[in-house]
Protein backbone atom coordinates (compact mmCIF):
# COMPACT_ATOMS: atom_id res chain seq x y z
CA UNK A 1 0.00 0.00 0.00
CA UNK A 2 3.09 2.63 0.88
CA UNK A 3 4.87 2.01 -2.66
CA UNK A 4 1.00 2.68 -4.28
CA UNK A 5 0.77 6.16 -2.75
CA UNK A 6 3.71 8.08 -4.17
CA UNK A 7 2.56 6.21 -7.21
CA UNK A 8 -1.12 7.01 -7.31
CA UNK A 9 -0.18 11.21 -6.25
CA UNK A 10 2.16 11.65 -9.22
CA UNK A 11 -0.21 10.07 -11.74
CA UNK A 12 -2.85 12.56 -10.11
CA UNK A 13 -0.64 15.44 -10.92
CA UNK A 14 0.61 14.32 -13.95
CA UNK A 15 -3.23 14.03 -15.06
CA UNK A 16 -3.63 17.87 -13.30
CA UNK A 17 -1.22 19.25 -15.04
CA UNK A 18 -1.79 17.59 -18.59
CA UNK A 19 -5.39 18.83 -18.61
CA UNK A 20 -5.00 21.87 -17.33
CA UNK A 21 -3.39 23.39 -20.83
CA UNK A 22 -6.37 22.45 -22.55
CA UNK A 23 -8.96 24.18 -20.33
CA UNK A 24 -7.02 27.12 -20.46
CA UNK A 25 -7.20 26.55 -24.71
CA UNK A 26 -10.70 27.30 -24.17
CA UNK A 27 -10.86 29.92 -22.30
CA UNK A 28 -9.88 32.51 -25.11
CA UNK A 29 -6.50 33.92 -24.21
CA UNK A 30 -4.89 36.68 -25.82
CA UNK A 31 -5.19 35.70 -29.86
CA UNK A 32 -2.13 35.61 -32.19
CA UNK A 33 0.17 38.32 -32.23
CA UNK A 34 0.19 39.10 -29.18
CA UNK A 35 3.60 40.14 -27.67
CA UNK A 36 4.96 40.47 -24.25
CA UNK A 37 3.68 39.90 -21.28
CA UNK A 38 0.04 39.72 -20.48
CA UNK A 39 -1.74 40.90 -16.82
CA UNK A 40 -4.85 40.07 -15.15
CA UNK A 41 -6.18 40.89 -12.20
CA UNK A 42 -8.12 38.40 -10.43
CA UNK A 43 -8.97 36.20 -7.05
CA UNK A 44 -6.94 33.16 -6.46
CA UNK A 45 -9.58 30.18 -6.51
CA UNK A 46 -7.47 26.71 -6.53
CA UNK A 47 -3.29 26.25 -6.14
CA UNK A 48 -2.08 22.84 -7.10
CA UNK A 49 1.34 23.30 -5.65
CA UNK A 50 2.71 19.69 -6.54
CA UNK A 51 1.88 21.05 -10.72
CA UNK A 52 3.03 24.59 -9.94
CA UNK A 53 -0.13 25.93 -11.38
CA UNK A 54 -2.67 28.47 -9.99
CA UNK A 55 -6.29 29.18 -11.20
CA UNK A 56 -7.05 32.55 -10.66
CA UNK A 57 -11.06 34.27 -11.26
CA UNK A 58 -10.58 37.33 -12.93
CA UNK A 59 -12.26 40.33 -12.40
CA UNK A 60 -14.94 39.58 -15.31
CA UNK A 61 -15.57 36.16 -13.85
CA UNK A 62 -13.21 34.22 -16.55
CA UNK A 63 -11.32 31.17 -15.08
CA UNK A 64 -7.81 31.52 -15.61
CA UNK A 65 -5.24 28.28 -14.95
CA UNK A 66 -1.34 29.88 -15.03
CA UNK A 67 1.95 27.50 -15.10
CA UNK A 68 4.08 28.98 -12.56
CA UNK A 69 7.97 29.01 -14.49
CA UNK A 70 10.77 28.19 -12.89
CA UNK A 71 11.79 31.82 -12.30
CA UNK A 72 8.52 33.02 -10.90
CA UNK A 73 8.92 36.63 -8.95
CA UNK A 74 5.87 36.78 -6.36
CA UNK A 75 5.95 40.34 -4.44
CA UNK A 76 6.48 38.74 -1.14
CA UNK A 77 8.54 35.99 -2.14
CA UNK A 78 11.40 35.08 -4.44
CA UNK A 79 10.21 31.53 -5.77
CA UNK A 80 7.68 29.01 -6.37
CA UNK A 81 8.28 27.42 -3.13
CA UNK A 82 8.14 30.62 -1.12
CA UNK A 83 5.29 32.40 -3.17
CA UNK A 84 2.68 29.68 -2.77
CA UNK A 85 2.07 30.40 1.30
CA UNK A 86 1.01 33.39 0.49
CA UNK A 87 -1.06 32.85 -2.59
CA UNK A 88 -4.45 31.47 -0.74
CA UNK A 89 -7.58 31.00 -2.19
CA UNK A 90 -9.22 34.14 -1.76
CA UNK A 91 -6.33 36.01 -2.67
CA UNK A 92 -6.17 39.13 -4.53
CA UNK A 93 -3.23 38.96 -7.36
CA UNK A 94 -2.55 40.57 -10.48
CA UNK A 95 -0.60 38.02 -12.39
CA UNK A 96 1.89 38.57 -15.39
CA UNK A 97 1.83 36.02 -18.10
CA UNK A 98 2.85 35.18 -21.52
CA UNK A 99 1.46 32.91 -24.05
CA UNK A 100 2.68 30.42 -25.98
CA UNK A 101 0.64 27.63 -27.41
CA UNK A 102 -2.11 27.19 -25.25
CA UNK A 103 -0.34 27.16 -22.15
CA UNK A 104 -0.47 30.47 -20.00
CA UNK A 105 2.92 31.27 -18.20
CA UNK A 106 3.27 33.18 -15.01
CA UNK A 107 6.29 35.30 -15.00
CA UNK A 108 5.20 37.34 -11.94
CA UNK A 109 2.49 37.79 -9.59
CA UNK A 110 1.88 40.94 -7.55
CA UNK A 111 -0.21 40.08 -4.22
CA UNK A 112 -2.37 43.21 -3.70
CA UNK A 113 -3.45 44.59 -0.12
CA UNK A 114 -1.55 45.16 2.78
CA UNK A 115 1.37 42.57 2.74
CA UNK A 116 1.44 43.30 -0.91
CA UNK A 117 1.44 45.65 -3.94
CA UNK A 118 -0.51 48.76 -2.98
CA UNK A 119 -3.11 50.68 -5.33
CA UNK A 120 -3.42 53.98 -5.94
CA UNK A 121 -5.88 55.89 -8.41
CA UNK A 122 -5.29 59.04 -10.83
CA UNK A 123 -5.48 60.83 -13.78
CA UNK A 124 -2.06 60.11 -16.10
CA UNK A 125 -0.22 62.86 -16.75
CA UNK A 126 2.95 61.63 -18.72
CA UNK A 127 4.15 57.81 -19.41
CA UNK A 128 7.58 57.71 -20.07
CA UNK A 129 8.62 54.32 -21.41
CA UNK A 130 12.19 55.24 -22.17
CA UNK A 131 12.83 56.70 -18.48
CA UNK A 132 10.15 54.11 -17.26
CA UNK A 133 8.27 56.97 -15.63
CA UNK A 134 4.90 57.58 -15.15
CA UNK A 135 3.49 60.85 -13.79
CA UNK A 136 -0.15 60.71 -12.25
CA UNK A 137 -1.97 63.74 -11.05
CA UNK A 138 -4.83 62.86 -7.96
CA UNK A 139 -8.36 64.37 -6.89
CA UNK A 140 -6.03 67.15 -4.88
CA UNK A 141 -4.42 68.24 -7.87
CA UNK A 142 -1.05 66.87 -6.29
CA UNK A 143 1.06 65.23 -8.86
CA UNK A 144 3.52 62.38 -8.64
CA UNK A 145 6.41 60.47 -10.48
CA UNK A 146 6.58 56.83 -10.08
CA UNK A 147 9.17 54.64 -11.41
CA UNK A 148 8.18 51.79 -13.96
CA UNK A 149 9.33 48.05 -14.16
CA UNK A 150 10.59 46.83 -16.98
CA UNK A 151 7.47 44.91 -17.55
CA UNK A 152 5.16 47.64 -16.87
CA UNK A 153 7.31 50.03 -18.81
CA UNK A 154 7.17 47.59 -22.19
CA UNK A 155 3.65 45.73 -21.66
CA UNK A 156 1.52 48.07 -19.23
CA UNK A 157 -1.32 50.58 -20.21
CA UNK A 158 -0.97 50.17 -24.05
CA UNK A 159 -4.41 51.58 -24.46
CA UNK A 160 -3.85 55.22 -22.14
CA UNK A 161 -4.12 57.47 -24.94
CA UNK A 162 -2.11 60.67 -24.05
CA UNK A 163 -3.27 62.85 -26.98
CA UNK A 164 -4.69 65.40 -23.79
CA UNK A 165 -8.37 65.26 -25.66
CA UNK A 166 -9.84 63.60 -22.40
CA UNK A 167 -8.35 62.90 -19.16
CA UNK A 168 -7.61 58.82 -18.79
CA UNK A 169 -8.11 57.95 -15.44
CA UNK A 170 -5.76 54.80 -13.86
CA UNK A 171 -5.26 52.41 -11.63
CA UNK A 172 -1.26 51.92 -10.59
CA UNK A 173 -0.28 48.73 -8.39
CA UNK A 174 3.10 49.58 -6.64
CA UNK A 175 5.47 49.02 -4.53
CA UNK A 176 7.43 50.85 -2.03
CA UNK A 177 11.07 50.21 -2.88
CA UNK A 178 13.59 52.20 -0.27
CA UNK A 179 11.30 55.36 -0.09
CA UNK A 180 10.63 55.26 -3.75
CA UNK A 181 7.35 54.52 -5.47
CA UNK A 182 7.52 51.93 -8.17
CA UNK A 183 4.86 50.53 -10.33
CA UNK A 184 4.18 47.23 -11.48
CA UNK A 185 1.28 47.65 -13.37
CA UNK A 186 -1.37 49.86 -14.14
CA UNK A 187 -4.52 50.05 -16.29
CA UNK A 188 -7.19 52.77 -17.49
CA UNK A 189 -10.34 52.29 -15.39
CA UNK A 190 -12.18 55.88 -17.31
Amino acid sequence: MSKLLPAGVALLCGGLALSLPVAVAAQNPPGPGVNGTVALEGTVDKEYRAANVIVVNTVDGVKHAFQFTKDLLVHGGKSPAEAFPGLLEGTTVVVHYTVEGSVQAAQEVDRLGDEGVQRTEGVVTRIDRGKKQITIRFDNGKTETLRLTARAAADAGKDIDQSGTAPTKIVVYYTDESGQKVAHYFKKIS
